[in-house]
């Protein structure tokens, strides 16, 4: 079998890249080693800017339809309730960002939104392969598989986790910490004797650790996270859950009617040491390993995918130079390392969630693909994300929207541009000042100026 991008694991990661290849028109393929797709809700946080990823890539309805606001913590004690506690700063949704709460969606249903979308673009997943060995030439690449079939590829993409594979046949190393040595065990249940109004906490003692009953929205399910001591065994055999559950709170064992799903942890932060290795790219949790906290893991990780898909789609399908592929590792290294040190400040409690998890701030302003020409640009500048907003009686996220450029012209003269970019103008837009803002296909500003002088050449850098 032959194909430009194989892609290695069936996350959200893998399955967000290929929803993006695939409405490039780039022939991808996705393999997974497991028979279906992953069952627990562990990473259940979507970020507002995740949100405008998948607004992009058309599942947001789905997603905030399968999903609901975080509840408002509930502190127990003995059996008795002490008070709310706020685990988040509140944010409410603005014309800018409209997007701007996090959203809990189980990480199962959000992968199952994605691979419903992968589908209807024609896209697939093939399960049950297990990739054992990567070998790579001038031209390409050659995946073997433990069946003995083997895949042919232009470039492949890591997707398949903290213990990747592809990672460890590639012989790049991590670089990281244990966060915290203690093990926690998550896992996903159905119980009764509680309600769903908040999200339930039992601090820690001197004896164990903290345990969480949190409502997972959109299901009948909980989902049951339990620290316990250094060198603890963690048992997470239904009847260990159900002990578990029993031990640290006012519930019996039988309260616990169903256990769907269970694991173990222990919280640790490592970045890989590259993000490239020939025409194989590390993405996900195969580039970096994040704790739970503050909810980044997943975010980060389908944000790596939005970076490399429409940078591989452009070398593909427009012929741009291949070394564009070089500024993926270039951009979302550097992210991904201020998020895991975020994530760590998280779980150690030296920061709140809050404005810098939304990840609505992250940008590219020492990227070699940013361009401002200006010499006072406000209030925005090349390198940041491009809010929404409206000019011209059009919504800017839904002109953003498709695989395409976009030029955003406020107040200025209209150059001629190719057709592959399209265009919005109007006389004024808040958010934005006056100027001329080109816009990447992943919702960053990549080129500003007050007049068209350099634009022209910015865009030939992509063959457009």
């Amino acid at each position: 079998m032959e194909t430009d991008v194989l892609i290695v694991g069936a996350g959200p990661t893998g399955l967000a890249l290929g929803v993006d290849l695939a409405r490039r028109g780039v022939d991808a393929l996705v393999v997974e080693q497991a028979d279906a797709l992953f069952p627990g809700s562990r990473g259940k946080g979507l970020q507002p800017r995740t949100m405008e990823v998948f607004h992009d890539l058309g599942v947001v309805e789905a997603i905030q339809a399968a999903g609901g606001r975080y509840p408002v913590g509930m502190v127990w004690k003995d059996g008795r309730r002490l008070g709310e506690h706020h685990l988040f700063d509140p944010a409410e949704p603005t014309e800018d960002e409209p997007y701007n709460d996090s959203c809990m969606v189980p990480q199962w249903r959000t992968q199952e939104i994605l691979y419903a979308r992968l589908l209807e673009l024609g896209g697939s997943v093939a399960f049950g392969r297990e990739a054992v060995s990567l070998e790579q030439d001038a031209d390409g690449l050659t995946v073997t598989f433990a069946d003995g079939g083997t895949v042919r590829a232009r470039y492949a993409v890591a997707a398949d986790g903290g213990r990747s594979a592809v990672r460890r046949a590639l012989g790049v190393g991590m670089t990281g910490e244990t966060v915290d040595p203690q093990p926690t065990l998550v896992a996903d249940v159905r119980l009764t004797g509680i309600d769903r109004d908040n999200w339930h906490i039992w601090p820690p003692s001197e004896t164990v650790g903290f345990f969480t009953i949190c409502p997972l929205a959109g299901t009948e399910d909980f989902q049951v996270v339990a620290q316990f001591p250094e060198g603890a065994e963690v048992d997470t055999s239904p009847d260990g859950v159900r002990k578990t559950v029993a031990e640290r709170t006012h519930l019996a064992p039988e309260d616990v009617t169903e256990v769907l799903w269970a694991s173990d942890f222990r919280p640790r932060a490592a970045l890989a040491d590259s993000f490239r290795v020939g025409r194989v790219f590390l993405a996900g949790d195969a580039a970096h390993i994040h704790p739970p906290a503050g909810g980044q893991g997943l975010n980060t990780s389908v944000q790596d995918a939005y970076n490399l898909g429409w940078k591989l789609g452009a070398v593909l399908r427009d012929g741009a130079d291949p070394g564009l592929l070089d500024t993926y590792e270039e951009e979302r290294r550097r992210v991904a390392a201020d998020m895991l040190q975020l994530t760590t400040g998280v779980h150690r409690g030296e920061v709140r969630r809050g404005k810098e998890t939304r990840q609505l701030g992250l940008g590219y302003p020492d990227s070699s693909l940013t361009e401002e020409t200006r010499t006072d640009p406000e209030p925005l500048r090349a390198g940041d994300r491009a809010p929404d907003g409206r000019l011209g009686g059009v919504r800017l996220f839904d002109a953003f929207k498709g695989p395409h450029w976009t030029l955003v012209a406020v107040g200025t003269e209209v150059p001629q541009v190719p057709a592959a970019v399209h265009v919005v103008c109007g006389p004024e837009q808040p958010y934005y000042g006056r100027g001329l803002f080109l816009v990447r296909p992943d919702g960053y500003i990549g080129w500003a100026g007050s007049t068209a002088d350099g634009l022209d050449a910015y865009l030939a850098r992509f063959n457009l």
